[in-house]
């Protein structure tokens, strides 16, 4: 089994028990919420709710990118991945002003009593949802999944969530406990600040999802490496143009070097070959260098 075949496994199944966890959480929170009469509790189930959808967008995404490359669609299907963490963001933006728009609205209501049950419910999401987060993240790297690491940052974002959950009750609590009305506002304080934390992680992984659509070039550094293997060659006499991007899970290379112009085709043929395979084998997460041939001659210098 090849490597990227078992991370393709790793990847699918690793979303899978987010989309299942998702679903089991959305339906506890909104019940406890419900019952026990915690609107910080139930503002994180919507908020899960938005998740199962999340989990589905990246898992379907993720399935679609994994297509070989077609006719139509000569460079493969990454980029559906990039879409899916696009659709994430979003959905973690919405999430985000909802439940900011929940926690001032709470200040202006009598706040809600306290429930131990629903305590407990937050701490679970909260040790659930990191168990998850770091998971997934591991695994998302590892495949270069983007799909995979956008939903790793959902799960972050419901951590911070079931954070102030706990936070919110647990001061609640003890305003009840000890009648000190003002820390049953700890609440909705601590959801505006989620809700904050929550909207600059989908920001950022809007903007990152962005620059892939967009075709932005690869980090410097990693153009330097390209550029520091291709000179390797002997017969590389300069390098016209160096680009590369993201296509989702993998990178296309784009170059143009100068070769002397005395070589004959199938030389020229061997050269890229030579270099294409290189940075194949150097970086694993190249799938397809593109290689145009100048032609040099001494004089040029």
């Amino acid at each position: 089994m090849t490597n990227k075949h078992s991370h393709s496994i790793a990847s699918v199944f690793a979303i899978w028990i987010s989309l299942m966890s998702n679903i089991v959480l959305t339906v506890v929170k909104i019940l406890v919420g419900v019952l026990f009469n915690s609107p910080v509790l139930l503002a994180d189930g919507f908020h899960n709710a938005g998740d199962v959808v999340a989990s589905a967008a990246a898992l379907t995404s993720m399935r679609f990118s994994q297509r070989p490359a077609d006719e139509d669609h000569p460079y493969g299907h990454g980029k559906a991945e990039v879409i899916g963490s696009g659709l994430v963001a979003i959905i973690l933006g919405i999430a985000a002003i909802y439940i900011g728009f929940e926690a001032v609205k709470t200040f202006f209501e009598e706040p809600a009593k306290a429930s131990v049950i629903a305590l407990i419910t937050a701490i679970v999401s909260l040790v659930w949802k990191q168990v998850l987060y770091v998971y997934t993240m591991r695994v998302g790297k590892k495949a270069n999944s983007k799909g995979l690491i956008a939903t790793a940052y959902d799960h972050l974002a419901d951590v911070y969530a079931s954070l102030a959950a706990v936070v919110g009750i647990g001061l609640a609590l003890i305003g009840d406990a000890y009648a000190i009305p003002f820390l049953s506002y700890g609440d909705p304080f601590a959801g505006v600040i989620v809700s904050i934390l929550v909207l600059r992680l989908a920001y950022g992984m809007g903007i990152e999802a962005m620059d892939v659509l967009m075709e932005k070039n690869v980090p410097e550094a990693r153009l330097q490496e390209f550029a520091a293997l291709i000179r390797t060659v002997p017969e590389v006499k300069r390098i016209d143009r160096l680009r590369a991007r993201e296509h989702g899970h993998y990178v296309l290379v784009d170059l143009r070097i100068g070769i002397p112009g005395t070589l004959t085709i199938q030389q020229g043929h061997d050269i890229s070959s030579k270099i294409r395979n290189m940075i194949i084998e150097a970086h694993a997460d190249v799938d397809e260098v593109l290689i145009h041939l100048n032609p040099w001659y001494p004089d040029e210098n």
